[in-house]
C-alpha cells in the first residue's frame, strides 16, 4: 500500500513537470522578444491649443518639467472631467504657491470609441499644450500600453501614473512624494512610489462576494509567489516614478493588459530600483473597465507567462530599447 502510494505521487509529480516544462516551452516561443515601443506615424504628433501638430519629444530627451502625470484614458469621456479638474485645480495652485514648479498632463486615448480625446483637447485649449496634451492611440494597446506611450513622451523629472477615474484623490501625490523621498538618496536616480490601497482591504472585503474576494486572494498569492515581494498592492494606479526609473523600467516593459503593474515591479526589483509603497484614499468609482472572472484569470496566465518568460530567456533587462 506505501508503495503504490509513492508511486501515485512520483507519477502526480512527473505529470505536473512535464505540464510545467510544456507551459514555459508555450511562454517561451509564443513570447514577442522586443517591447513594442513602437508609435505610428499620425500618433507621434499632438494638437497644439492653437490647432497645429507638433512632435512629442522623447524620454530620451533631458527632462524639461518637473512632474509628468500620464492618465490612460479609454472610453472615459464621462469620468475623465472630474479627473482632469480636480488634478489641474491642484496643480495651478502648486504652481501659484511654487512659481518655478512647472507640469504637464498627457492624456493618452487609448483607442477610445467615444469623444474622451475631444474632451482632452477643451483642456488644452483652456490650459495651454504646454500643460496638457493628448496623445491619440489609433488603436486600443490595453492599459499598459497606453501608460508605456504616455510615459515615453513625458518631459518630467518625476512621472505620475494617474487613472481617469479619479478612483484616488489627485491630493494624495503628497503621499507618493513623501515617499520617494524616503527612499533618498536613489541609486543612479531611480526610485518609484506606489500608492497602495491595502490599509482599506478589511472594509473591502466586507462589501465583496465570497467569490470575489477568493479571486482577490489567489491573484495576491500569485503576485507573491511568482513575481513581486514586498508590495501589498500592485495594481492600485497610482505610482510616481523617477524619470531615470521611468526609462529603465517602460523601456523593457512587454505586457499591455492589467498584469503590466505587476511586471514593472517585477523589473524593479531585478534592477534593484527601491520602492515604497505608501497608503492613499480610494473610491470606487463605477464604470470599470475590469470584468472580474475573465480579467482575473488573463491577469494570472500573465504573472504565470512573466516568470517563466524572464526565467527562459525570452525576455531580458540587459537593455534599454530604443523608442521611436
Amino acid at each position: 500500500m506505501h508503495c503504490c502510494l509513492c508511486e501515485f505521487v512520483l507519477l502526480l509529480a512527473g505529470l505536473a513537470a512535464i505540464l510545467l516544462t510544456l507551459v514555459a516551452f508555450i511562454a517561451h516561443v509564443s513570447a514577442k522578444k522586443m517591447p513594442n515601443l513602437h508609435l505610428f506615424e499620425e500618433e507621434k504628433y499632438f494638437i497644439t491649443n492653437k490647432d497645429e501638430r507638433e512632435r512629442f519629444p522623447s524620454i530620451h530627451d533631458p527632462p524639461s518639467k518637473d512632474l509628468s502625470v500620464v492618465v490612460p484614458s479609454y472610453n472615459e469621456e464621462e469620468r475623465l472631467p472630474v479627473m482632469m479638474d480636480e488634478a489641474l485645480e491642484f496643480l495651478e495652485q502648486r504652481q501659484k504657491k511654487q512659481p518655478s514648479f512647472s507640469y504637464e498632463v498627457i492624456v493618452v486615448d487609448d483607442g477610445s470609441r467615444d469623444k474622451t480625446t475631444e474632451i482632452a483637447l477643451k483642456y488644452c485649449r483652456k490650459y495651454s499644450s504646454d500643460k496638457v496634451r493628448v496623445l491619440t492611440l489609433t488603436r486600443n494597446r490595453g492599459k499598459g500600453g497606453a501608460v508605456r506611450m504616455g510615459v515615453l513622451v513625458s518631459r518630467g523629472k518625476l512621472i505620475l501614473m494617474a487613472d481617469a477615474d479619479g478612483a484616488t484623490k489627485f491630493v494624495d501625490i503628497e503621499n507618493v512624494e513623501d515617499g520617494l523621498e524616503k527612499l533618498k538618496p536613489w541609486p543612479e536616480g531611480m526610485a518609484i512610489s506606489c500608492g497602495s490601497r491595502a490599509h482599506l482591504e478589511d472594509e473591502s472585503i466586507a462589501k465583496r462576494s465570497v467569490f470575489r474576494t477568493f479571486l482577490m486572494h489567489g491573484f495576491h498569492f500569485l503576485v507573491w509567489f511568482l513575481c513581486v515581494r514586498g508590495v501589498k498592492d500592485t495594481q492600485c494606479g497610482f505610482k510616481l516614478l523617477t524619470r531615470q526609473a521611468a526609462l529603465c523600467t517602460f523601456s523593457s516593459l512587454h505586457i499591455d493588459r492589467w498584469a503590466f503593474d505587476v511586471e514593472l515591479l517585477y523589473i524593479a526589483q531585478c534592477l534593484k530600483i527601491p520602492v515604497a509603497e505608501v497608503a492613499v484614499n480610494w473610491t470606487e468609482i463605477e464604470g470599470s473597465k475590469l470584468v472580474p472572472f475573465w480579467s482575473w484569470l488573463q491577469m494570472g496566465r500573465d504573472l504565470l507567462f512573466i516568470r517563466l518568460r524572464y526565467i527562459t530567456g525570452a525576455w531580458r533587462l540587459d537593455k534599454i530599447g530604443k523608442f521611436n
